[in-house]
């Protein structure tokens, strides 16, 4: 019977999805993060997820646990963000010798939980956010919106949906969505973190700099970056920093799949990893490759993509009209 209820993990209340072999945990008060999303049938631990955390920590560390949704992700130089009818500072929030501002603020938010139900197909919950005068980070964006969080759960896996609306009269609002997702390393009860494959449909990578800034040159891939796109590459047990790919269509059971997949090639088993097509980037990174998990984020958009001098069908930045809505979708199931 599928289910959904309201429930205490690491200290912080959770809504608690149950269907179709799965078990989710959304911690709504921390940015809507899934704490825990697990196969009961197959013992697959999705994400990273340690019942030790505490709330405090799971705030301070919000992008490293869980599947924790960014906005705005990753880098900006200098804090500096260009939109077409503003320029604004972000704080800078990374130190030196990178000084940028970096990943932004609604990942550690507390959202409204707007509604939770179960019926015989799934069990699905709604979270929303508005950004607007009472938040702290107003001062540096003036640009009301509303964050509005969909998650499913069925026999095909967790579906994940934002939608952002901007509520400005006249302004633009930036658009750039991430997910900093932590996959759990091992995956599988009793796998070894050796036997781990990433499979990752890649295109050209984008080169950065040594603030994790792009340069703007589009490389072909070379020998040790097409590991991910044969599926030889170990995410973990190795530094993996910042790669960054253009985001293809690649392969599942002979049909087109158009994200990354995980495997333990021991034990045959696999998170499958799908994202819909607003997602134009994948950045691989794994935190040093030893503290057990790995982080295959897709982006929407390039990294300082308001202030590259690459046109907007290249670094998939938007910026939404005032009133209009901005979508993209994701969904996580294992085989």
């Amino acid at each position: 019977m599928n289910t959904t209820q309201q429930v205490m993990l690491c200290g912080t209340p959770c809504i608690q999805l149950c269907a179709g072999g799965y078990e989710a945990y959304i911690a709504y008060e921390i940015g809507s993060n899934v704490l825990r999303l697990r196969d009961v049938k197959n013992n697959i631990d999705v994400f990273r997820f340690r019942a030790e955390n505490t709330a405090e920590e799971l705030l301070q560390s919000a992008e490293v646990w869980g599947l924790p949704t960014l906005y705005l992700p990753n880098r900006f130089a200098d804090g500096v963000l260009k939109t077409s009818d503003a320029v604004y500072q972000l704080p800078v929030n990374e130190k030196e010798p990178f000084h940028n501002h970096i990943h932004g603020f609604l990942h550690k938010r507390a959202y409204t939980v707007v509604s939770h139900h179960a019926d015989e197909n799934c069990a699905t919950l709604v979270t929303q956010y508005r950004y607007d005068e009472n938040d702290p980070f107003f001062q540096y964006l003036p640009i009301p919106f509303v964050a509005e969080l969909t998650f499913t759960l069925s026999e095909c896996g967790l579906e994940h949906k934002i939608a952002i609306t901007n509520l400005a009269e006249k302004k633009m609002l930036p658009i750039s969505v991430c997910t900093h997702t932590t996959i759990q390393s091992p995956f599988l009860d009793g796998g070894k973190e050796e036997d781990i494959r990433l499979i990752v449909p890649i295109g050209k990578r984008c080169e950065l700099n040594d603030r994790c800034l792009p340069t703007e040159r589009l490389l072909e891939p070379k020998l040790s970056d097409l590991e991910y796109k044969n599926g030889t590459k170990c995410p973990v047990l190795q530094n993996i920093s910042n790669d960054m790919y253009q985001a293809e269509c690649g392969k599942l059971n002979g049909q087109s799949f158009y994200g990354v997949i995980a495997e333990d090639i021991a034990k045959g088993k696999r998170i499958c990893y799908q994202v819909s097509e607003e997602y134009k980037f994948w950045i691989i990174w794994n935190d040093q490759g030893f503290n057990g998990y790995f982080c295959p984020e897709p982006m929407t958009a390039m990294i300082d993509a308001p202030n590259l001098s690459l046109p907007q069908e290249v670094t998939g930045y938007q910026e939404l009209k005032p009133r209009a809505t901005f979508e993209a979708n994701q969904r996580f199931f294992t085989e």
